[in-house]
């Protein structure tokens, strides 16, 4: 369960988000859309406490995200995955190594990293890639990496900061159709920040809108006009 009440973050004077009120509930899909500058990222950065509230509260997995001691915050990004934009992979590291790094940090075994991993890559198709190197792939297949690596752990909560931004609109549609397929097999929550107006009237998924900062709509099988 996700609860934003009145959250408000600014910079200086200027309000990047001003009393946003939504929840979210366990397993959803939801899209965060808005024009680039209208907070989608901003809140992205509070759900992961990159970033803290000036007010209001946050609750994510039953937790103040507010109130997580610095100790104990990679406890609770362990329970969320990222996928980017701009990927994120590390260049020198081959497609496995890239997609193993969140287990290996978290001191899992040698067989639950292999096979873990091996599912990840086998659910976004791309076990056979797996001796590559990012610079070796196509931008859809490393964004399909990037995804395997953001859900190898099977998060709770799936961030999805404009994954399709950098890709043509038929492997946008393609990386779409992949995070419904994961939301779907893995019941885990996803919110996927997007400006893709296109994208996301084809979906007839949950719609939140921000304009300025304010959350201007919130829409069951809503449509975005950018």
């Amino acid at each position: 369960m996700i609860a934003a009440l009145d959250l408000t973050k600014k910079f200086g004077d200027v309000p990047a988000l001003e009393k946003v009120t939504f929840n979210i509930g366990d397993g959803e899909f939801v899209f965060l859309t808005g024009k680039s500058g209208s907070g989608k990222t901003t809140l992205i950065r509070l759900f992961l406490r990159d970033l803290l509230a000036n007010s209001g509260s946050l609750i994510v997995n039953n937790i103040d995200v507010s109130k997580i001691p610095s100790g104990k915050l990679p406890g609770y990004r362990r329970d969320i995955g990222v996928v980017f934009q701009d990927f994120k992979l590390l260049a020198d590291r081959n497609v496995l190594e890239n997609v193993s790094l969140p287990l290996m940090f978290r001191g899992v075994t040698t067989p639950e990293i292999e096979s873990s991993t091996k599912a990840a890559l086998e659910m976004v198709d791309l076990w056979d890639r797996a001796s590559l190197f990012p610079a070796q792939l196509s931008g859809g297949e490393t964004q399909r990496i990037a995804i395997a690596r953001a859900i190898v752990a099977r998060p709770k909560l799936l961030l999805a900061d404009e994954p399709t931004g950098n890709l043509d609109p038929a492997t946008a549609k393609m990386i779409l159709k992949l995070l419904r397929e994961v939301h779907t097999e893995l019941k885990t929550t996803v919110i996927m920040a997007t400006h893709n107006a296109d994208l996301v009237n084809h979906s007839s998924l949950r719609v939140i809108t921000l304009d300025k900062g304010k959350l201007t709509k919130d829409n069951q099988k809503g449509k975005y006009e950018e």
